[in-house]
């Protein structure tokens, strides 16, 4: 029996070395997740990437989609990531900050102006979050950008003790941000995405937090009909797959389809600022309330509180390594565009 043992292991060994080479000629479908929903832009942009991917490989490599969390909330796909079970998803920030703590950088409220200064940032950034990523086993392929972040609301507030008040959703799993939103005073309650719509009709919730896109496209704003104006953030998704069903592709196309997955992405990035304006406009339609509080008199306390907010995050939820950088940055950028006589 003891002489089998080693036999065994090499066979073993083997076998599993042989399974992680890329096979020329061969099929290889990545099996990649995401919460976006059929048909949205951010579906699109899949099926976008996995043309691509034919199209590159000659029909050796493609994407099998799985829309609308049909695998679960987002931690449900990065445990499936991490057993094999699925080799790539399509990510917001909260599951990349599950991945990687630098992508928590992105969750500072009213940090940034703008888009363009947002990508300023971003552009400077990304090879630092790359590289958080190879570090946990996973090759980043592109941004894909999902909106701008507002509150949307049952009722309508003003104040921020208003708000205080309001059971607010927070991301199932990311504990870090729950007790920070305690901590501040805030009623947080944590549910997985695909739980929220649910959870707002029965009033388990009722605040929202979420672009104006997304907002519509999974109809929150029809339970949550308030969004107050002033934008929390810019939120960023990306698409991430396992080093593992990475080295499953052959190697002289990676380059390429790196290549198309930044196509794709780029073009996402210019449209979703439209889409995100014209859902407001559509949600308006329907019954939305926009909210007016940054020009009111009570948009100082709301402008110091996420200042006190940010200083809280560094450090704390933020790293600040990337932190620091992203603020350097940020400044570059408002001192270039203060120069040159323009507001961000």
């Amino acid at each position: 029996m003891r002489s089998m043992i080693p036999s065994r292991t090499v066979t073993t060994t083997v076998l599993l070395w042989s399974l992680a080479l890329p096979i020329s000629g061969a099929k290889v479908e990545i099996k990649l997740a995401t919460q976006a929903p059929k048909n949205s832009p951010w579906y699109k942009m899949l099926e976008g990437l996995d043309r691509e991917f034919r199209e590159i490989s000659g029909g050796e490599v493609s994407l099998l989609i799985y829309p609308g969390g049909v695998s679960g909330d987002e931690s449900d796909i990065i445990r499936k990531m991490r057993i094999g079970q699925l080799h790539a998803g399509a990510l917001t920030v909260a599951g990349l900050s599950d991945l990687a703590h630098n992508f928590s950088v992105f969750e500072i409220p009213l940090f940034f102006d703008s888009w363009d200064e947002f990508n300023f940032v971003l552009e400077d950034l990304t090879p630092m979050l790359k590289q958080s990523l190879e570090e946990k086993g996973f090759v980043w392929l592109t941004w894909g950008h999902v909106g701008w972040v507002h509150f949307f609301t049952k009722e309508p507030v003003a104040r921020l003790d208003e708000l205080r008040e309001l059971k607010i959703f927070t991301w199932a799993g990311n504990d870090n941000m729950v007790q920070w939103w305690k901590r501040n005073g805030f009623k947080p309650v944590a549910l997985q995405l695909p739980d929220a719509l649910q959870g707002l009709r029965t009033g388990m919730i009722e605040t929202m937090i979420s672009p104006p896109l997304a907002a519509m496209s999974l109809q929150w704003f029809k339970e949550a009909p308030y969004m107050i104006d002033i934008g929390l953030a810019p939120m960023v998704g990306a698409i991430v797959v396992s080093k593992r069903a990475w080295s499953r592709v052959d190697a002289k196309y990676r380059e390429d389809f790196l290549a198309a997955a930044g196509r794709v992405g780029s073009k996402l990035a210019s449209q979703i600022p439209f889409l995100d304006s014209s859902a407001v406009n559509v949600m308006k339609n329907q019954g939305l309330e926009v909210l007016e509080i940054r020009n009111s008199e009570h948009s100082v306390e709301w402008l110091a509180e996420a200042e006190k907010f940010a200083d809280e995050m560094r450090g704390d939820m933020v790293p600040p390594e990337i932190f620091d950088r992203a603020l350097a940055k940020r400044n570059e950028f408002r001192r270039q565009h203060n120069a040159a006589g323009t507001t961000p």
